[in-house]
């Protein structure tokens, strides 16, 4: 008598009622060994009892997250207008502001030791420094202060946005700084208590908390949201010989004082409020571009370059000394990155509001 190959074990019925002989056929799979195995007269543990769809883990509600990794991404200034100089000695501005997506990466996370300890990779000159001169030290440092949090925490930065480029790189880490250890601390704060930590920090630092196209007006500490372009490719060249302090260059601006007109009824305010920059338009310029290339002539002469080589529009990015091009595609961005081998290139792309939440994890 032949006997069939089986593709499965032979497991015969325990309740007596099997409808193939014992031995002879596999059990049908409608029969249940966990409810056996967990039976009275089991010989296994019940908790090795076998599953066939295994429920998902279910995290305990009462975990801590215990750490955060957030980017902190670079900004450009669409336009840049210098008005005058305030009484209080700052200077009024009018600007567009415009995320891209090259980013630094913060890591927070929480610590046995007390206080902060900063560690940043990539920047041997912002490694040196003293912590507290870092502005993601100061807004954790900020934020604690208002929350009233005593435990311990780690902050490691990654840097990838040069420093001292007009590219906002560190305004752009004392916001992700911000936003990471909320998400750590499991807290809240209302938009004012925000943006009111954000402007002690720095000028740019309130427009971090927004992304994408925004209006910046007063110290540039006042932010629009604008409606937001297509995405573009981007070119950022950063000459590695050059660095412009942002103080510097104001001082280059011969800029008269401020006239008496309220800041609502200025022209050029209106002018910035109506102004809705495309893709196909001409709309970059930046006040500073003309005082700091006399100063540094490269930036120009970099500036020349982007547009030779596809660039539709070219500037400098805030005060210097960083100079992007918008390009038609990144594949041109990519062979005109080429043509500067001595400097530091970044083939980027703007970066929405959307987009910008969604990697921040701000919700909406």
């Amino acid at each position: 008598m032949s006997t069939r190959n089986l593709a499965g074990p032979i497991w015969p019925r325990r309740n007596g009622k099997n409808h193939w002989r014992n031995g002879t056929a596999r059990c049908r799979r409608s029969w249940r060994p966990t409810k056996w195995r967990n039976s009275k007269g089991s010989f296994r543990n019940r908790s090795t009892a076998w599953h066939r769809n295994p429920p998902l883990p279910t995290p305990n509600r009462n975990s801590r997250m215990t750490e955060v990794r957030i980017p902190a991404f670079a900004k450009i200034n669409l336009r840049l207008d210098i008005l005058g100089k305030r009484a209080d000695g700052y200077h009024e501005l009018r600007t567009i502001f415009q995320t891209i997506s090259l980013h630094d990466e913060l890591r927070l996370r929480t610590s046995q030791r007390p206080g902060i300890t900063l560690t940043v990779c990539g920047n041997a000159a912002l490694a040196a420094e003293p912590a507290r001169k870092n502005l993601a030290y100061r807004a954790v440092e900020a934020l604690r202060r208002e929350l009233k949090s005593h435990g311990g925490v780690e902050i490691e930065l990654r840097k990838r946005i040069p420093a001292g480029g007009g590219l906002g790189g560190g305004s752009s880490d004392a916001v992700a700084a911000m936003f990471a250890y909320l998400q750590l601390a499991k807290k809240q704060l209302a938009t004012e208590q925000m943006l009111e930590i954000a402007a002690s920090l720095g000028a740019d630092v309130p427009f971090f908390l927004f992304g994408g196209r925004a209006l910046g007006v007063n110290r540039g500490d006042e932010i629009y949201p604008l409606q937001d372009i297509p995405k573009l490719p981007v070119l950022v060249v950063v000459p590695q010989e050059i660095r412009v302090p942002t103080p510097d260059a104001f001082r280059w601006v011969k800029a008269g004082p401020l006239g008496l007109t309220k800041p609502a009824a200025n022209p050029k305010l209106l002018q910035f409020c109506a102004l809705s920059w495309s893709a196909q338009g001409s709309g970059l310029s930046n006040d500073f571009e003309g005082p700091v290339a006399r100063r540094h002539p490269r930036l120009d002469r970099i500036k020349r370059a982007l547009l030779q080589k596809g660039a539709t529009e070219a500037s400098l990015a805030g005060s210097g000394s960083a100079v992007f091009g918008i390009f038609p595609s990144p594949a041109v961005a990519r062979r005109a990155a080429v043509g500067f081998p001595h400097d530091q290139t970044f083939v980027c792309e703007t970066l929405s509001r959307d987009r910008y939440a969604r990697r921040m994890h701000i919700a909406g």
